[in-house]
């Protein structure tokens, strides 16, 4: 019961956050703040994570595909596995760990430091002025950070497979270009821009539900994150069979 109890109040707390940014006075100094924060200081680990990632798939699909002598369609089996699943899933989990925990513990410290009761003193609702800029951030950064994610998740599959591994550079590109279609793309982007919500939505609401304790605001940020991850997972199964 008390589950059911948190989801409703999770819920009425999102919907109270998605009603403010309609609201003025808009705050697009701290909007501008927080894409800062959860995007362009993002941008570092999801490339090493991208690369990374293109380039094992290169490397497995390579030798997978050449037992049936299909090497050549190694492109397109790189950015459909990059562009469908693994650039929004991977990139939302990077940013779940690392901008995630970060607004969790940032929450939870200003509970602590009677931060939020002082807005409350100054007539300033707390959702409209902390919650709702870092929803509205997620949301943009998460869709340009996973199409980041794809450009740099293919290059490296390039790496491998033309540079390292001699697969033709045309076939390599020909192929990725006549079986990657425009809803593969939008698919993937759609997935990004809810597990952009997904996650600033969970690790607000933890965080500002903190116990107003160092060691509530350690666990709120460990919880933040666990949740987060299994809550991306589920929904891609979720989003995936809606899109397909």
């Amino acid at each position: 019961m008390e589950s059911v109890t948190t989801f409703g109040r999770s819920g009425l707390f999102f919907i109270t956050a998605i009603y403010y940014v309609f609201r003025p006075p808009y705050r697009f100094s701290r909007i501008l703040s927080e894409i800062e924060f959860i995007g362009a200081k993002s941008f570092l680990i999801v490339f090493v994570t991208a690369i990374f990632t293109g380039m094992v798939l290169g490397l497995q699909g390579y030798y997978t595909l050449n037992k049936f002598g299909a090497d050549a369609m190694l492109g397109a089996g790189v950015a459909l596995s990059i562009v469908r699943e693994l650039g929004p899933v991977l990139c939302a989990l990077m940013v779940a760990g690392r901008a995630g925990s970060a607004i969790t513990a940032e929450i939870g410290i200003m509970k602590i430091t009677d931060q939020v009761p002082a807005l409350e003193m100054m007539a300033i609702d707390p959702v409209q002025f902390i919650i709702s800029p870092k929803i509205v951030a997620a949301l943009i950064s998460l869709p340009i950070l996973t199409a980041f994610f794809d450009l740099v998740g293919i290059l490296g599959g390039y790496i491998v497979g033309v540079n390292l591994l001699g697969i033709n550079e045309g076939s390599f590109f020909g192929q990725m270009v006549s079986l990657t279609t425009w809803p593969d793309i939008y698919g993937g982007l759609i997935k990004s821009v809810c597990f952009g919500g997904l996650i600033s939505w969970i690790c607000c609401f933890v965080g500002f539900n903190a116990t107003a304790t160092t060691e509530g605001v350690s666990k709120a940020t460990t919880n933040a994150v666990v949740i987060s991850s299994i809550t991306i997972l589920m929904s891609d199964y979720i989003l995936t069979s809606v899109l397909l």
